[in-house]
């Protein structure tokens, strides 16, 4: 996948993942009842800081926080660019 946004210093972009439309037990979940996703794919990483090099990289899955990051539509497809710090874990 290639996507020419590149992130400045620890900065990342990452496409969500699609919400559920189902739940465990198979109830379809209406569009106003879904909740923002907290995972997603990496897709661009910046260089990170003079000290701190990044520890994710392009097409790592991720949690993250669930109001972190900004979104963004690029080319039709919405992205999240948040701070490396905003990750919790690497999937």
């Amino acid at each position: 996948m290639s996507l020419n946004i590149k992130p400045i210093g620890d900065r990342v972009v990452v496409e969500a993942a699609q919400a559920e439309e189902k739940t465990a037990s198979g109830i379809i979940i209406p569009d106003t009842a879904k909740e923002k996703p907290q995972r997603g794919t990496v897709v661009a990483v910046g260089e990170g800081k003079k000290d701190e090099p990044l520890t994710v990289k392009t097409g790592d899955q991720v949690l993250y926080g669930k109001y972190a990051g900004t979104e963004i539509n690029y080319e039709g497809k919405e992205y999240l660019i948040m701070r490396e710090s905003d990750i919790y874990a690497v999937l």
